[in-house]
């Protein structure tokens, strides 16, 4: 069956589920159905960061599969790299339910699952038995109840080292209470100089991870001036911008909008994509970006590109845009390299990153 006659009925049948339920089916169907291999890449999509060669930029974002059971599976929906996660070292339920929420009319998802995660242990026994397909990135977060929450992270990355290609380190949930504390200052610092020192103890045995540290949306610009400045002196890898947000923009509509929570999809994109074109100009390029946030097209997938990232992630566009979302961007983007004065995709970052940043350019400015 066609992609474009398949995407429908599936969409259909899953919004007649609870949302979880849904996402529960959705992995099941993943990790069990064979998918044929994509096409090869245009070659002009592929981007070189982190030390890794991405075949194309378009990944999955942490979120999706946060116990690793399709892993294999999502490069083989056209992604050209996936992020496991958030895991946590001890499994934990999460939040109580109901905690994830469809906004069908705004193509928005509020979610307060708290790191529902089955641990450290759990998930790294569950990827050394998957055949290794693609970039895998794994994103650790920390346990509810941990008395040492920097020393999670640390744990993450002696456990998943020989698996990982980078990690990426959550500290801007805001579905677990007081870990965005972990962006500000002092704990900033210090976790950042605790993780970085275990990935580098291992490196011999495992070569050097990438670490990239996923930040909020919400950030003022003296916070973002801080953390820049800390991931600068710390020689991070790279910053993912951004995550969720617990802003409600006033164009919402659905009657979900008033749950407490993430909000991601579509009403996200202006929001963090200011945020990472004011990140890319502090960072002066000393390392790449990772945009996320309101990607649910070719237009919007590049206007990332353009305000400064070198790669992008999505997520609940598979919620409303269907599984094929990255294939249907990436040839997009083929089409408007033709359009556009960029021999290569690379080319185009952050061209436009002032003009997010002072507001120029705006989510109305996307088609």
């Amino acid at each position: 069956m066609r992609p474009s006659l398949f995407e429908p009925l599936l969409r259909k049948l899953l919004f007649k589920l609870e949302p979880e339920a849904a996402h529960a089916l959705a992995i099941a169907a993943l990790a069990k159905i064979p998918l044929p291999k994509p096409p090869k890449d245009d070659e002009r999509l592929q981007v070189e960061a982190l030390g890794l060669s991405f075949q194309n930029p378009i990944g999955l974002a942490a979120g999706f599969d946060k116990n690793g059971e399709a892993a294999a599976a999502i490069p083989r929906l056209g992604f050209g790299y996936a992020e496991i996660g958030t895991i946590t070292p001890h499994a934990q339920t999460g939040n109580p339910r109901p905690r994830l929420f469809r906004l069908t009319h705004d193509e928005a998802v509020i979610n307060r699952l708290g790191f529902p995660s089955q641990g450290h242990a759990a998930v790294h026994a569950r990827l050394t038995t998957q055949p290794k397909a693609g970039i895998l990135g794994i994103n650790l977060g920390a346990n509810k109840d941990s008395a040492d929450r920097a020393e999670d992270y640390v744990k993450g990355i002696s456990a998943f080292a020989d698996v990982a290609d980078y990690f990426a380190i959550n500290i801007s949930s805001p579905n677990t209470p007081g870990l965005r504390d972990l962006q500000k200052g002092a704990a900033l610092d210090d976790l950042l100089a605790r993780v970085l020192a275990a990935r580098d103890r291992l490196a011999e045995r495992f070569g050097r991870r990438p670490v990239l540290i996923k930040v909020a949306p919400d950030l003022t610009l003296t916070e973002l001036d801080a953390i820049v400045a800390c991931a600068r002196a710390r020689r991070i890898d790279g910053m993912i911008v951004s995550n969720t947000t617990v802003l409600r923009p006033n164009t919402l509509q659905d009657r979900a909008a008033g749950e407490q929570g993430g909000l991601s999809g579509r009403p996200l994109f202006a929001l963090s994509t200011k945020i990472l074109a004011q990140a890319y100009l502090r960072v002066e390029r000393q390392f790449p970006l990772i945009g996320a946030g309101g990607i649910d097209s070719t237009e919007r997938a590049l206007a990332k590109i353009e305000a400064g990232a070198s790669l992008v992630q999505l997520y609940s566009a598979l919620v409303f845009k269907g599984p094929f979302i990255a294939s249907t961007i990436k040839q997009g983007l083929s089409q408007r390299l033709c359009e556009k004065p960029y021999p290569r995709l690379a080319d185009a970052v952050g061209v436009t990153a002032a003009d997010w940043a002072s507001g120029k350019l705006s989510a109305e400015s996307i088609l």
